[in-house]
């Protein structure tokens, strides 16, 4: 699914007047998202899941092309992790 296919489903579902509308909410949420896990701290959303970012320390890699080992540098990553009932309602199929 696309952004805009996004758009329409919240625009249906939320009962929003416009998708225009629709997607200023998920540019809201995503947003919000953002800056929250840019500041260093985390979200959760109970039955959904938890937004936080994770470190990852410098390490050795290796080019797969040219068999070189190089240096990974270290960096913050953002981490989602599903919560039980998000789980639950895909494994559901």
């Amino acid at each position: 699914m696309k952004k805009a296919e996004l758009v329409s489903a919240i625009c249906d579902k939320g009962g929003y007047a416009s998708k225009k509308e629709a997607e200023k909410a998920l540019n809201a949420v995503i947003d919000t998202i953002t800056d929250v896990l840019v500041s260093g701290d985390k979200i959760t959303l109970v039955g959904f899941g938890t937004f936080k970012t994770k470190f990852s320390e410098e390490r050795m890699g290796r080019n797969p092309r040219t068999k070189e080992p190089k240096l990974i540098p270290a960096k913050t990553v953002p981490v989602f992790k599903a919560g039980q009932a998000l789980k639950d309602a895909v494994n559901k199929k």
